[in-house]
């Protein structure tokens, strides 16, 4: 698997799951409290919750987000690979919206593994990716 394929048919099938696992919301209000104040997360990991996913491609949310590919040699990027090549579902990725005025980049809140992981297979892959606003107040 090279990460400088777009496609082939001995890539692999990421499969996805239809709904985000529910240990991701927790992972994802983790690293949001990072960035922003104990109401804002809970804002946004409540609309993370009720939004329905859309879907995004690999290369596409890495440069949103403005995030290096990380390497085959990343644990967590290969306990992913393994998972796709053993049909496993993958859970759908959180993102925050990035602000394109402001240059403000999107933010990955959960999942960067899993697209990295799949980005490895595929940069085309489309992933499922529930994205929401940062709230305004």
């Amino acid at each position: 698997m090279s990460s400088k394929r777009t496609s082939s048919k001995a890539d692999p099938k990421v499969v996805w799951l239809q709904e985000t696992q529910a240990h991701d919301y927790p992972a994802a209000a983790s690293y949001l409290s990072l960035l922003a104040v104990p109401k804002v997360v809970d804002k946004v990991v409540a609309s993370l919750r009720k939004t329905t996913p859309t879907h995004f491609k690999a290369k596409d949310i890495l440069r949103a987000a403005q995030l290096p590919l990380l390497p085959l040699d990343n644990e967590h990027v290969v306990r992913d690979l393994r998972k796709i090549i053993q049909g496993e579902a993958l859970s759908p990725v959180l993102l925050v919206r990035g602000d394109l005025r402001l240059g403000v980049a999107a933010q990955v809140a959960d999942g960067y593994h899993r697209v990295c992981a799949s980005y490895h297979v595929n940069e085309n892959t489309d992933i499922p990716v529930t994205i929401v606003d940062l709230p305004t107040r």
